[in-house]
């Protein structure tokens, strides 16, 4: 700008500052407030600066220029939860008005057009390079939210899945300072681990409320809700595939019961004596789960239950071992045995008979039955899985 313009409209500014903020609050909804002081500081703050700083800037362009009173502004304004489309409204509509107000003026001025041009263009140039700066605060100050937020939301992780259990109120006030929505019931989720991407699915394609502890050394989550509508498919298409398993709903103080559980089903299913649909669901093989809680126990009670077949061949053992667990599940009727096993029912009978001889009287107590039901299920649960 030839030199003594930023002197010409100096005296300008402090009546051009007046008229930018009537003008802003009576057309810009969110600076029509006369209740609220924080916007109307923000907007003196900002209207001042700009103007002031405007004119340092055309009279000494190669001097040193600090932003940060607008880095400041966009920081504000991401704290109060706000977004930036009504300062930079406000700004574009200065911006009109100011201009405006130079070109009026112009030749009482003495501002010739090519000079008015060039003010013009270097107004909507700073005007950018304001926004510029609003917005690398915001998003500056949006980022540390965010980075303190998980900070937050991973102390909670550690202190729901804390052993002993924290106590239900410092979970609730941790809840609070992570803004997490303390939900009624939480589920522990056990994820296999990657090889090949130990980094697991973006954090940013979980659904929002989920916990997640993926970069652990054995990956989990919380899962908020988990009886919800939708909810086991939404986690689901977030692993991308990746093996999961889900624990039973708890309360929140029990979410390293829930995850504990998870985790045996997890291995369970590793190993195939669990079938993989999807995610595994402990709530849906909870009995297996009970019966492989302690495989050392069952082992010893398979043994001592099933050793009336220890000397039949390997091929007797399964028959029959096949045909005992079918008649103890299905009410002992030989129809529905042999219709389970797709054999003819004078098979099944010959089979009882041989049976009856060999386990005698045991097979009338109620009690030996339930604990022969529990070995034969583990036994064919085994069987199933892959060598």
């Amino acid at each position: 700008m030839p030199a003594g313009v930023a002197a010409l409209l100096r005296p300008q500014v402090d009546g051009v500052a007046d008229l930018l903020i009537d003008e802003i609050q009576r057309r810009v909804p969110e600076y029509s407030r006369p209740a609220d002081e924080t916007y109307l500081k923000v907007l003196r703050l900002a209207v001042n600066e700009a103007l002031r700083g405007f004119l340092d800037r055309i009279e000494s362009p190669r001097a040193p220029w600090d932003l940060e009173v607008f880095r400041t502004i966009g920081r504000g304004e991401a704290a109060e939860g706000r977004d930036l489309e009504s300062f930079q409204a406000a700004m574009r509509l200065g911006a009109r008005v100011a201009w405006r107000q130079v070109a009026e003026q112009s030749d009482e001025l003495g501002l010739d057009p090519r000079t008015l041009y060039d003010l013009g263009e270097a107004i909507f140039v700073y005007l950018d390079q304001l926004a510029d700066a609003a917005a690398e605060g915001f998003a500056e100050a949006r980022a540390h939210a965010a980075g303190e937020r998980e900070r937050r939301r991973r102390r909670l992780l550690d202190l729901l899945l804390s052993r002993p259990p924290a106590s239900a109120d410092a979970i609730a006030d941790m809840a609070r300072a992570a803004g997490w929505p303390l939900p009624r019931t939480v589920a522990g989720v056990a994820v296999e681990e990657h090889r090949e991407r130990a980094e697991g699915p973006p954090a940013s394609l979980l659904p929002p409320d989920v916990l997640p502890g993926l970069d652990r050394t054995a990956p989990c989550l919380v899962l908020p809700d988990p009886g919800g509508p939708g909810r086991i498919q939404a986690l689901e298409r977030a692993l991308g595939g990746r093996r999961a398993a889900v624990g039973p709903a708890v309360a929140p103080a029990d979410a390293a019961i829930s995850l504990g559980w998870a985790r045996e089903a997890l291995d369970l299913g590793r190993r195939g004596v669990l079938p993989w649909d999807g995610l595994l669901r402990c709530a849906d093989h909870m009995a297996m789960l009970v019966v492989f809680k302690d495989e050392g126990l069952v082992a010893a009670l398979a043994e001592t239950r099933l050793a009336p077949l220890a000397h039949l061949r390997p091929v007797q053992q399964d028959r029959l071992a096949e045909t005992l667990l079918a008649w103890l599940r299905h009410g002992r009727g030989v129809a529905e045995v042999a219709a389970a096993l797709h054999v003819h029912p004078q098979t099944v009978r010959y089979r009882l008979r041989q049976l009856e001889e060999l386990y005698g009287d045991q097979l009338a107590d109620p009690d030996v039955r339930f604990e022969l039901e529990i070995v034969l299920r583990a036994r064919q649960a085994l069987d199933a899985a892959p060598r």
